[in-house]
């Protein structure tokens, strides 16, 4: 089965909105009610979950918690997922302190610093050497790492993150990595991002239309 990111990434949002509809009384919930809420067509809702084998009733529509359920399972919330950070400076320590990530069933567990200043074992989430990153991540079996290092630090530190046996990084460092085929690695680049935003917006104050694709 082929899926992209694009899809992963709506059956997060409808993962989402399955939530508000089960907030205000909601138990079932048909595909067009997910399409406006996310912004699809149903047609297109259908389509993602049929790739997963999930089905709903033409006339009762999709049990929410059974869908929730579901779509936990195929991104892997169905369990907490263990996270490490790699750099533990301003970027760092504010996803450090991210408390959404303990409701999204998501626990940093570790963060790494090359700077022995900013080693602190005794913390709730321990601030390690970059050093003991391999030992920890095999010890605890932990794939997923955020890095948020300086760029001239990012590829040395990928390096090592893949070599410790991650297999999936969130990069909040503003350059292209190379990894290898079995490392997935997903870009945040927040300077990238304001700088569209800005675009946009001034765009859109000259009167022009400013809808993105």
């Amino acid at each position: 089965m082929t899926t992209n990111k694009n899809c992963i990434l709506r059956l997060s949002q409808y993962k989402s909105a399955l939530y508000r509809f089960k907030s205000i009384g909601f138990e079932k919930i048909f595909s067009n009610y997910l399409a406006d809420a996310v912004g699809v067509t149903s047609t297109q809702v259908r389509k993602d979950f049929s790739l997963f084998g999930i089905s709903g009733n033409k006339r009762g529509g999709y049990s929410i918690n059974s869908l929730i359920s579901e779509l936990n399972k195929i991104l892997g919330k169905d369990k907490i997922q263990k996270v490490i950070i790699a750099g533990a400076g301003s970027l760092g320590s504010a996803l450090i302190k991210y408390r959404n990530f303990e409701k999204e069933g998501i626990k940093v567990v570790a963060a790494f610093d090359i700077d022995p200043a900013k080693r602190n074992t005794k913390l709730s989430v321990p601030i390690y050497s970059l050093e003991e990153l391999s030992n920890f991540t095999r010890e605890y079996e932990i794939e997923i790492g955020i890095l948020s290092v300086p760029e001239i630090a990012a590829q040395h530190t990928l390096d090592l993150m893949v070599k410790a046996g991650i297999k999936g990084v969130l990069n909040f460092a503003p350059i292209q990595l190379k990894s290898p085929d079995n490392c997935v690695i997903n870009n945040v680049n927040l300077e990238l991002e304001l700088e569209n935003l800005i675009y946009f917006v001034n765009l859109q104050a000259n009167g022009q239309n400013a809808k993105t694709q």
